[in-house]
């Protein structure tokens, strides 16, 4: 395969297996086209969270967001942070 590369991506590219952090031109692209996946499965995941969150929504279960129950989460969230406790996985990605 020949893959042409713009000459900032390829002096990235150099940098990267001259640095000894990759061995060569394929890791270098095969690491890229690795985190491209991964970035990919988090965003089918946020997606799928965010149909969970709203087929929920539409079946009238949850809280209403006001102003109020914003503040309540955020101070909980800042009390968890404060005292070392983990945050709870509703507020994690």
């Amino acid at each position: 395969m020949h893959v042409n590369l713009s000459p900032e991506t390829e002096g990235f590219r150099r940098s990267k297996v001259a640095s000894g952090f990759y061995g060569n031109a394929t890791e270098v692209v095969c690491n890229a086209i690795r985190r491209m996946q991964a970035e990919e499965s988090r965003v089918a995941a946020w997606q799928a969270a965010l149909k969970v969150g709203d087929d929920q929504r539409d079946r009238g279960e949850g809280v209403v967001d006001t102003p109020e129950t914003l503040n309540e989460i955020t101070q909980s969230a800042i009390s968890s942070l404060r005292n070392g406790s983990p945050l709870g996985g509703e507020l994690l990605p």
